[in-house]
């Protein structure tokens, strides 16, 4: 299989606030009001969280389809620290993004402990997302 390429495009409305679209959706990026934000969003690294969450509940339907079991569902609890320093423009050696996520998940099956681990492993392993955080992918940014 040839890869997929994605593309969004994006454009500030104010310091804080970014409308973007990904095909005809339009996503708002804005921080909340004790960052000085409008609180018009889910900030960038909010949405970072939201998009693991997203890509593990497709894989983990994926996976469970795969492995003949039925997935009623699955919730996720997800979260992760992060030391503003960096992006502040302040001296430190941590890096600017998170420093750990943390994700539970809950599938709603009727498989046992076993099984599960196994589902977790391959969800994990062959979630885009998650590999994207996971590991080093090179980002080239220039000026258009």
């Amino acid at each position: 299989m040839s890869s997929i390429s994605f593309k969004v495009t994006a454009s500030s409305e104010n310091p804080t606030k970014t409308v973007v679209r990904a095909r005809n959706f339009e996503m708002i990026i804005d921080e909340p009001k004790n960052l000085k934000g409008t609180d018009e969003g889910p900030n960038p690294v909010e949405y970072v969280l939201a998009a693991l969450a997203g890509c593990l509940n497709v894989v983990g339907h994926v996976v469970a389809r795969e492995m003949g079991f039925q997935l009623r569902g699955i919730t996720f609890e997800l979260e992760g620290d992060l030391d503003p320093a960096k992006f502040m423009g302040k001296p430190t050696e941590n890096r600017a993004g998170y420093a750990e996520i943390r994700v539970k998940v809950k599938p709603d099956c009727d498989v046992n402990k076993q099984q599960l681990e196994t589902w977790l492993h391959s969800v994990e392993s062959r979630c885009p997302v998650s590999d994207n955080i996971s590991h080093s992918t090179p980002v080239k940014i220039s000026l258009g």
